[in-house]
């Protein structure tokens, strides 16, 4: 790496496993005080154990950030505990697939609220505080946003979840465009198949044909997206990347 981050103060939204744990774990191992944030407190406190145990820095804050007063609260938290913030990694989703004439609508609801409006509260939240930090020793801060293939590759089944991750993808690059001046690197991270608990949300009759589909392929590692978030906001304060799409090896998505 070309840059510690000793010094800094990350926050992770859905903490609690997959990519955010692995992300968590991965910036506290540079040298990133963490605010951890999930719903799942007892997961969350794991985490936190894990990061401790290698020397870091870790803050446990159970909160649902689909409520714009939790998210808001969560980010406020973390300021006043370690009196920054100089990275911000949405993470937090919810992938749940099917053929939109039979979906229940209140999945499309939480799809919407989880991977949209929780990633646009904790943002318009963290934003001033990034700005401030920007102007720092380190002379820059971090959004990065995590996507999906999804968001590129749309498939049946694949409607809403598609939707929410491109309206991810539009609001990262509008979102890099304002502050882009201002030394607040915006990284949008594209992940293809990763082997997390994502697959799980979804309804059994669904995720039978799903595990099907992917029976064969090839899965990224939570792991591999938290060495490409850690790769990222390690660079020089010169250096922005802007969108990163990790497919696994033999993808034909």
């Amino acid at each position: 790496m070309n840059t510690s981050l000793t010094g800094t103060t990350a926050l992770v939204t859905g903490a609690s496993g997959g990519i955010g744990a692995a992300t968590a774990l991965s910036l506290a191992a540079q040298g990133a005080s963490i605010g951890l944030v999930a719903r799942r407190k007892d997961r969350l406190d794991d985490i936190a154990e894990q990061i401790r145990a290698i020397g870091g820095t870790a803050l446990v804050i159970a909160a649902d950030i689909t409520d714009q007063t939790q998210a808001a609260a969560a980010v406020e938290q973390t300021v006043q505990t370690f009196g920054s913030l100089d990275i911000v990694v949405n993470n937090a989703g919810i992938m749940l697939l099917g053929p939109a004439e039979s979906a229940p609508v209140e999945e499309w609801d939480r799809m919407l609220a989880i991977n949209v409006q929780g990633l646009l509260y904790i943002t318009h939240a963290a934003l001033p505080h990034l700005l401030a930090a920007a102007d720092g020793e380190r002379g820059t801060a971090d959004i990065i946003n995590v996507s999906s293939l999804a968001g590129r590759v749309p498939i049946a089944g694949s409607a809403v979840y598609s939707l929410t991750k491109t309206g991810i993808n539009a609001f990262t690059e509008a979102l890099r465009q304002e502050v882009a001046g201002r030394h607040v690197r915006v990284s949008l991270i594209e992940p293809g198949p990763v082997a997390t608990e994502l697959f799980t949300h979804i309804r059994p009759e669904i995720l039978e044909a799903s595990q099907e589909a992917f029976a064969n392929a090839t899965l990224l590692h939570a792991e591999d997206i938290a060495d490409t978030i850690t790769y990222v906001v390690t660079r020089p304060a010169r250096v922005v990347m802007s969108e990163i799409l990790v497919r696994p090896d033999g993808s034909q998505w």
